[in-house]
């Protein structure tokens, strides 16, 4: 099973709208981690699985929602109630707590996937305003029985191969 994971995507219609049609034939599940900017009435976001952030005015969108995917549950939220600027050890917390294997977060824009404590969290970057990196990124995962496998994507220019990463299940 495939699931895309983008955020903060700030107002941006038509590289929302584009991701589902690149993605529509290998990806199962789109999740949107927040600041979409969009309301949830906006075509593009038909699909995706949204949650609200700090720049998100949308009622209709949770702070945060658990989907099981491929046996596996993957905890989704903006991450500005859970401080992940400063650190993810509250995010850490409430992944615990719903029960996830995979955390997905946005809010501070910087990319990067780690595997702590046996649940494995994912930022995707921004699609409009990325730190750290000059690339707009989001990140397909792969969810198998034995691994978890990330494959970071620039909007402009495809997949990063090298920074795709394989994480195995004990």
């Amino acid at each position: 099973m495939k699931v895309l994971i983008v955020s903060d995507s700030h107002g941006f219609v038509e590289e929302v709208g584009k991701l589902k049609t690149r993605h529509k034939e290998e990806v199962d599940l789109f999740l949107h981690c927040g600041d979409s900017e969009l309301p949830a009435s906006e075509k593009v976001m038909e699909g995706y699985e949204t949650v609200r952030g700090n720049c998100d005015y949308e009622e209709k969108y949770p702070n945060e929602l658990v989907k099981e995917v491929n046996g596996a549950k993957i905890f989704v939220t903006h991450g500005h109630l859970y401080g992940v600027k400063s650190s993810i050890a509250n995010l850490s917390y409430r992944a615990k707590e719903v029960g996830a294997q995979i955390a997905c977060f946005g809010h501070s824009h910087f990319l990067g996937m780690e595997m702590l404590n046996n649940i494995l969290f994912i930022n995707p970057g921004s699609l409009r305003m990325p730190r750290g990196r000059m690339e707009k990124t989001y990140v397909i995962l792969t969810i198998e029985k034995n691994k978890y496998t990330t494959e970071v994507y620039d909007f402009t220019n495809g997949k990063l191969t090298d920074l795709t990463t394989e994480f195995p299940l004990s």
